[in-house]
């Protein structure tokens, strides 16, 4: 089942399947999801027929004595389950022990006026375990790990729509920009701007550039370009801008690191014919970054991506092994590597 296709059910109060497992780090949709389940019990019921268990602090086997019991004075009674780190390889040895056999059980005939629900923030689950695979077949399934930026844009459009708002193109390009087209992050940003442009309730770019700060990557981002444009006054000048802003020098060099990284494997890649939609799952990349990366890397020839990359690889190695001023190192990367022909 899809994000949209859930939503439309909990919005019109549509059959509810028995047992959903919502699997994804998207922070917005886990909360927006949450509360979706959670109207579906009465506001007057929710006392009684509404429980959320997170399985880091909580055993199972409370969640599912609370699943197993019928609704009080009600139709549905709703269980949230957050956290099911055994559904995952995880091998870190959890706080609770947690009784995975009364699970397994509980999947066999689940209570037919329970709605059970698995909040799983991660990337994928364990699928060799046999508790994964009795869920998956009992389970509504609905991914929320990654969407397009066209989603994002409609997700967004949407939003400020219900909220009798509108954004001009540029405004949502920018925003879009500024944070990665991260949904969650966007979402966040969205009261402060709807508050900013009233009584308008038309969001315009200067609000964007006024209200949203850029994410570090999106800075690191930026940086890489005038690396690779041997902009070495305008790279010294946005590196200082990043430690002044607190930035740790090992985590924005780890991060332009991983940016040519990420070229270097689009390039490659591209060039044997793999599409964008493609490279975002071979690389396990925002389908957004690889849309940047794509539009970066045909400015430049490899041997500049390859000369970038290990010249950062030695500025890493310098900031761990000596007491040099990182400021310094990263400004005779780039006299070194502005200084090299193509």
């Amino acid at each position: 089942m899809t994000i949209n296709e859930l939503l439309k059910t909990l919005a019109t109060g549509q059959t509810l399947s028995n047992v959903y497992v919502i699997l994804g780090q998207a922070d917005y949709f886990q909360r927006r999801l949450k509360r979706g389940f959670k109207q579906q019990v009465p506001a007057e019921e929710q006392t009684m027929n509404f429980a959320s268990y997170d399985m880091d602090t909580v055993p199972l086997a409370v969640a599912l004595d609370d699943a197993m019991a019928a609704p009080f004075f009600g139709e549905r009674r709703v269980v949230c389950i957050d956290n099911p780190q055994f559904l995952t390889g995880e091998t870190k040895k959890q706080k609770v022990e947690h009784d995975i056999d009364s699970l397994q059980k509980y999947l066999e005939s689940p209570m037919p006026s329970t709605v059970l629900v698995f909040f799983a923030p991660y990337d994928k689950l364990d699928a060799r375990k046999k508790v994964t695979k009795q869920l998956k077949k009992v389970a509504t399934m609905v991914e929320i790990n990654q969407f397009s930026e066209r989603d994002v844009r409609q997700f967004v459009t949407d939003q400020l729509k219900q909220d009798g708002y509108t954004m001009e193109p540029a405004a949502l390009n920018d925003l879009i920009q500024r944070t990665d087209a991260d949904l969650t992050l966007i979402m966040s940003e969205l009261p402060k701007l709807e508050l900013y442009t009233l009584p308008e309730k038309t969001i315009t770019q200067a609000a964007i550039s006024g209200l949203v700060t850029q994410t570090l990557t999106q800075n690191v981002f930026d940086l890489v370009n005038r690396v690779l444009a041997k902009n070495t006054a305008g790279a010294v000048t946005l590196y200082q801008e990043l430690l002044q802003a607190k930035e740790e020098p090992l985590k924005i060099n780890a991060i332009l690191q991983g940016q040519f990284r990420l070229l270097i494997q689009t390039k490659v890649l591209a060039k044997q014919g793999y599409s964008q939609g493609k490279l975002a799952s071979i690389l396990k990349v925002h389908p957004y970054r690889i849309k940047l990366a794509l539009q970066t890397h045909r400015r430049f020839q490899l041997t500049d991506l390859n000369r970038a990359y290990l010249g950062l690889f030695r500025v890493e190695k310098q900031m761990k092994s000596t007491t040099m001023d990182p400021e310094l190192l990263f400004s005779l990367f780039m006299t070194q590597f502005a200084g090299t022909a193509a």
